[in-house]
């Protein structure tokens, strides 16, 4: 059974009146739409009378833009869902702000001392903190004691003064009869003042400014003071 020249057109401005419901963030493809439809009613306004479009190639036609218009549909959905999940993992990660977050960042230094979580190599009789200013330049190298997890580190320099407030690298030396083993950065606990939704997904920003991004959190725990 062929499919009659006027259906077709009624098929294809029923389909043009639907794209235009559709959300302003697939404007462009509906532009692509309206742009099909003006092809096929063009081909019908110019076709041959003595040898019309024949009606299974009219029916592919239609059926090409109707799974377009599907998939588009589909990609909305998709969307969708991506966005509510963004939301719920911002929301959940809400939470955390007022908390303090163990990382690897540099320090923000403010003369405040600074908990640090010390990992010695396994066999280390040894250890040194090495602190290095923003330029990478050695202002302290102090020995720090093994056997405990966190130390309060007070940002004392090479001279016995203070260190200025800035942001300083730490690195812990494992050493073993007198040799350097190992090398690694020296997680520190942070505040987190804001969880936002970032380029690449979620980030914190920490006190003092550095930004991260929410997987880069090893442990968390309630700010000094504020346990029950």
């Amino acid at each position: 059974m062929e499919i009659s020249t006027q259906t077709a057109l009624n098929t294809a401005q029923s389909n043009t009146a639907a794209t235009a419901s559709e959300d302003t963030t697939t404007s462009a493809l509906s532009s692509d739409f309206e742009t099909f439809l003006l092809m096929l009613t063009t081909q019908l306004q110019n076709q041959d009378p003595l040898n019309p479009v024949e009606s299974e190639d009219f029916a592919v036609q239609l059926a090409t833009f109707s799974g377009v218009e599907q998939q588009v549909r589909t990609n909305q959905l998709l969307e969708n869902f991506a966005g509510g999940f963004g939301e719920t993992s911002l929301a959940q990660l809400a939470g955390w702000v007022g908390m303090e977050a163990r990382v690897t960042e540099p320090v923000s230094f403010s003369g405040t001392p600074v908990d640090l979580a010390l990992s010695p190599a396994s066999g280390s009789d040894a250890a040194e903190l090495i602190v290095r200013n923003a330029f990478g330049t050695e202002v302290a190298r102090e020995a720090v004691p093994l056997g405990q997890e966190t130390i309060a580190w007070a940002g004392i320099g090479q001279n016995g003064n203070p260190l200025e407030a800035g942001s300083y690298s730490l690195e812990l030396a494992s050493i073993r009869s007198g040799e350097v083993t190992d090398v690694s950065a020296v997680s520190h606990y942070a505040r987190i003042t804001e969880a936002r939704q970032g380029a690449s997904g979620i980030e914190l920003v920490l006190a003092g400014g550095s930004v991260l991004p929410s997987d880069a959190v090893t442990a968390l725990r309630e700010t000094a003071g504020t346990a029950d």
